[in-house]
């Protein structure tokens, strides 16, 4: 889990929700018409729209019914293959990253009895 604090992402949350419920109010639409159109139950709008937890299909669904998804490829742009690595792995794109590893910049001292370090 990361560590992270969750201050940030709430205000983003809270920004989006209202957000959402402007563009539902400047089109003059009900939060029934809205759900309807994005194939969700109205109280999933209803908790979006107060910034409760939704699923991420929810959230698209609604941001495509109100015109928005254009915004998605801003979001998340999408990043080419790395050459290098195409090379490396030749011509395989990454399944999975190895992590790092971590160095030492000392040599590892013998253990012995009786020291401390």
């Amino acid at each position: 889990m990361l560590d992270t604090p969750s201050l940030p992402v709430q205000r983003w949350i809270e920004r989006l929700s209202r957000r959402l419920a402007r563009h539902r109010l400047n089109r003059n639409l009900t939060q029934d018409e809205l759900a309807r159109s994005a194939g969700i139950s109205r109280r999933t709008l209803a908790r979006l729209e107060a910034g409760e937890a939704v699923q991420l299909e929810s959230f698209l669904r609604v941001l495509t019914a109100l015109d928005l998804e254009d915004g998605l490829e801003r979001l998340v742009p999408d990043v080419p293959d790395s050459p290098i690595q195409l090379v490396k792995r030749a011509g395989k794109r990454r399944q999975r990253a190895t992590g790092r590893r971590e160095t030492r910049d000392r040599p590892a001292k013998p253990w012995t009895w009786g020291t401390v370090s």
